[in-house]
């Protein structure tokens, strides 16, 4: 049974480090924040002393090439979110106030552990408000090149199905099915890093990426091996990251999502692009509030009632 209730966090809590991407250091407060906020992105350190507000949502995103960004650059931007927004996902936060002073999430061990962890070491708060879903009423697809990702119908609950298919032997075709829930995320997601190639990096440092990438916060790749001396977490970490990373990125529909999520050599483009197709067509889903928890009653199914309210999400 899905959560009848919104959540946020008991308390807040820092954590710093520096931006994968940008090298630049940043210090990030995760606040509580009140029922029908959402994650919200507080950009402060901006010029002149200026603070932005950006909420975590698809229509807020400017780019994903590498990573997921939101904002833009010239009133305040905070990229490589997405492993963020999947321990807020995957542990059920649905409220938050995430303060960095820097254009980057920290990148941290290059998953999404540490956020798991200063979660729980402040623990979730349940609160009054009933939780609203996003229910997925009829197939969305994208494609892009040979990849594509879509967004299908269910009954309850959100799986996901992400198959990766690289040449280098390394890492070669995985899948991963996931019914997504805290336990699981835990267990099977929350500790995959992300990955890159070594001949890429000159490349990428030219374009401004990569310029804090190294062993500590990557799976480093190169001529078929792996560099990083304590080598994988898991068999097939490459897919179990980009896993994780549809989950951040499938955050940004605003709401949990009940449907089932395909994906076929996507990233962050084909994430964020399904979810813009999805809320392009008012058909194809729609918004469902939890029943009120009654006091010594089971809690009844949250998805068998008529839409909670017809404003799209976005």
């Amino acid at each position: 049974m899905m959560p009848a209730r919104q959540t946020t966090l008991k308390s807040q809590i820092a954590l710093a480090g520096a931006g994968v991407h940008s090298n630049a250091p940043a210090h990030l407060v995760l606040h509580p924040a009140e029922a029908n906020t959402g994650i919200v992105f507080l950009r402060t350190g901006l010029e002149g002393g200026r603070e932005r507000s950006i909420e975590a949502r698809w229509s807020q995103v400017t780019t994903t090439e590498l990573c997921t960004v939101i904002g833009d650059a010239s009133s305040g931007a905070v990229s490589t979110i997405e492993h963020l927004l999947a321990a807020f996902a995957g542990l059920g936060v649905d409220n938050a106030l995430v303060e960095v002073d820097g254009p980057e999430v920290p990148i941290m061990d290059g998953s999404s552990a540490a956020f798991v962890e200063a979660i729980d070491q402040v623990g979730i708060a349940e609160l009054s408000a009933p939780r609203r879903y996003i229910k997925v009423l009829k197939p969305v697809r994208i494609e892009h090149g040979r990849a594509f990702s879509e967004l299908r119908p269910a009954n309850s609950g959100f799986r996901l199905e992400v198959e990766i298919d690289f040449a280098q032997g390394v890492i070669g075709r995985q899948k991963k099915v996931i019914d997504l829930d805290a336990k699981t995320f835990r267990r099977d997601i929350a500790r995959a890093r992300t990955f890159g190639f070594v001949h890429d990096v000159e490349r990428l440092w030219k374009a401004g990426f990569a310029l804090g990438a190294s062993l500590e916060n990557s799976i480093a790749l190169e001529e078929g091996r792996i560099l990083n001396p304590e080598g994988l977490r898991f068999s097939d970490e490459f897919v179990r990251h980009k896993t994780l990373d549809a989950v951040g990125d499938l955050a940004l529909a605003g709401a949990p999502l009940i449907g089932t999520y395909r994906s076929y050599c996507g990233g962050h483009r084909t994430n964020v692009a399904v979810l813009e197709a999805l809320f392009s067509d008012r058909s194809a889903y729609e918004v469902v509030e939890a029943p009120k928890r009654r006091l010594g009653a089971r809690t009844e199914s949250a998805f068998a009632g008529a839409p909670a309210f017809s404003a799209e999400i976005n």
